[in-house]
């Protein structure tokens, strides 16, 4: 049997990337600023781009500063979660790493048409889903979650309230109980 479950919810839609890097800022203004800061532009320039830039840099320490400034970022976004530096205290290589990928990834659009997941979300028809998805998400908001469960036939959603990007322990037993579901069936 094939299944798909899938927690915190993103599409990568351009739309998604701006938010997360242009719109989220709106919430933790001092920090935006320094992140816009760390990657040389203005808030109308592509700071995504840019980064992807910088982490490619022949530079080892313009590389690194890149990479700590992204994820001093991530970690102001989902810092009203209680959570820490989740993306700041990895290791070195799993941040680079980390960063590398989502930059190149997102300053692209993952190469894929605005929405085009989530236009084609009904090829998936036939194979059950489970989608779950904190309400207060900030860094991926509920809204896409919303939009693939609506395109994807057979998807169920969990919005788990008071939860965001890294969850809850009810976000787990979601998820774990999706799994453990399908591991029956299957």
């Amino acid at each position: 049997m094939s299944a798909i479950v899938i927690g915190a919810v993103t599409t990568t839609r351009r739309s998604e990337v701006d938010w997360l890097y242009r719109g989220v800022g709106r919430y933790f203004p001092r920090e935006w600023e320094r992140f816009l800061a760390g990657g040389g532009v203005g808030p109308d320039d592509d700071v995504v781009g840019a980064y992807a830039r910088l982490v490619e840099d022949p530079d080892p320490q313009v590389r690194e500063r890149a990479v700590r400034d992204w994820c001093a970022w991530e970690d102001a976004v989902v810092s009203a979660e209680g959570v820490g530096n989740p993306y700041g205290d990895r290791p070195s290589a799993e941040r680079t790493a980390m960063v590398r990928i989502c930059a190149h990834y997102f300053s692209q659009g993952a190469w894929l048409a605005e929405g085009e997941l989530i236009r084609r979300a009904d090829r998936l028809a036939g194979i059950p889903g489970v989608l779950v998805h904190g309400r207060v998400d900030l860094g991926s908001p509920l809204a896409t979650a919303w939009a693939l469960h609506r395109a994807w036939p057979d998807s169920r959603l969990h919005v788990v309230e008071g939860a965001g990007h890294f969850g809850t322990v009810q976000t787990r037993r979601h998820l774990l109980a999706a799994l453990d579901d399908f591991a029956a069936a299957g």
